[in-house]
């Protein structure tokens, strides 16, 4: 089956390697990586896999940051903790998590002491998906945290059974 958001992970992975440049992918899918890592192949694009059953974790991560590999796929889960990736200069979400801090600690494995190139990210979000929706409701949880922080003062509002509902409404 195709799929749309592949074909243009794949479209922008070609031109970020031909600049010369290294990236990171992730996904909290690990069979949405395999995936990727199937067009990657078919495309003759060598890349690295981390996720949570890969043996040879330290193999991986040598593959990216010191050898042949410019793009590492990675899972949120495998990557969100250890991991110190400053190769990378590009970062490309493949899906919104529920969480932004989880998102963000991940995408940090670009950010590190030692960066000393921009960091470009991207988060693919498919239009008029559920995905679209979920990015609303993290806008929505971002604003009440920083009423919380910025005005001192307690929530407004809290996250209610619609918000959760209006994610499954079309």
């Amino acid at each position: 089956m195709p799929s749309s958001k592949l074909d243009a992970l794949l479209e922008q992975l070609a031109d970020v390697v031909a600049e010369g440049h290294r990236a990171l992918v992730f996904s909290q899918f690990t069979s949405f990586l395999a995936k990727a890592a199937e067009r990657l192949d078919a495309a003759g694009i060598e890349h690295a896999y981390l996720d949570g059953k890969t043996r040879g974790r330290a193999k991986a991560i040598e593959k990216f940051t010191h050898g042949t590999a410019p793009v590492f796929l990675i899972s949120l889960k495998a990557g969100g903790f250890g991991l110190n990736l400053t190769r990378a200069d590009y970062c490309f979400l493949l899906d919104p998590w529920w969480n932004p801090a989880s998102e963000n600690q991940a995408v940090d494995r670009a950010h590190r002491i030692g960066q000393t190139r921009h960091v470009m990210v991207y988060r693919m979000v498919a239009k008029d998906t559920i995905e679209e929706k979920v990015m609303a409701l993290k806008a929505k949880k971002a604003k009440l945290f920083s009423a919380v922080l910025d005005d001192g003062a307690m929530f407004s509002s809290a996250l209610s059974a619609e918000d959760v509902r209006s994610l499954f409404e079309g």
